[in-house]
């Protein structure tokens, strides 16, 4: 398993993953989307506003994306099971290394955060963590709306962060806001404009990276909460 960790590649079989020297401050673990690796130009952008603001990020990716470095082909996401249990993997081994205390939080960009709502639903794997982030949630494919992935929110044990854009095809504001149990621990945070990427309508003012900042401000204000 590769992962990132503030910009530099560590393996899964090395003797360190995290060189943990700020024990206090929230450590991030985010998952990439389903068509772009753990290193495309938005998980770096987000990667970097989030230390910014003092979040510590850990980057890795699923066993498909790492296939697709070794021989360079494109292939769907592996299956559910899978998913899980590789971000469980990463997930245990970081909670080992930062100690009990530490603020850890998992999420992703998509698919990567819908994986970690799945973890949230397991009592033992959500002990391990304090809440969830995700940029970009797919709640339905797009153009199907009525293929909600929302059956297991009821279950969530952890507080969820949603940042989505307002254009979004895999959930836009108006059907989310009415599909959404209140009783959920969910939390919304609407980037105006936005697609599934962040990126704003042409005649806006903001720009992506704007946008981005707006989605990290309203993480790390979550994760202090």
């Amino acid at each position: 398993m590769i992962i990132l960790f503030e910009g530099e590649v560590n393996h899964m079989n090395g003797d360190t993953l995290i060189s943990d020297g700020h024990p206090e401050l929230p450590l991030l673990l985010f998952a990439h989307g389903a068509g772009a690796p753990m290193d495309s130009p938005v998980l770096e952008r987000v990667a970097a506003g989030f230390a910014e603001h003092g979040v510590q990020v850990v980057r890795f990716e699923f066993p498909y994306m790492q296939q697709r470095r070794v021989d360079g082909r494109r292939r769907p996401p592996d299956r559910m099971p899978v998913l899980t249990g590789s971000f469980e993997n990463v997930l245990t081994r970081v909670r080992g290394e930062v100690g009990a205390a530490r603020p850890v939080f998992i999420g992703g960009k998509s698919m990567g955060g819908r994986v970690a709502t799945h973890l949230s639903c397991k009592p033992e794997v959500a002990a391990q963590f304090d809440g969830v982030v995700c940029f970009g949630y797919p709640f339905h494919p797009p153009g199907k709306p009525e293929r909600w992935r929302t059956g297991h929110f009821a279950d969530l044990r952890r507080p969820l962060l949603v940042v989505q854009g307002t254009r979004d095809p895999f959930g836009k504001q108006d059907e989310v806001v009415n599909a959404l149990d209140p009783e959920w621990p969910v939390e919304l945070c609407w980037l105006q404009g936005g697609n599934h990427d962040f990126e704003p309508l042409k005649r806006q003012r903001e720009t992506r990276e704007e946008l981005l900042d707006a989605a990290v401000r309203a993480s790390v204000a979550f994760m202090r909460a």
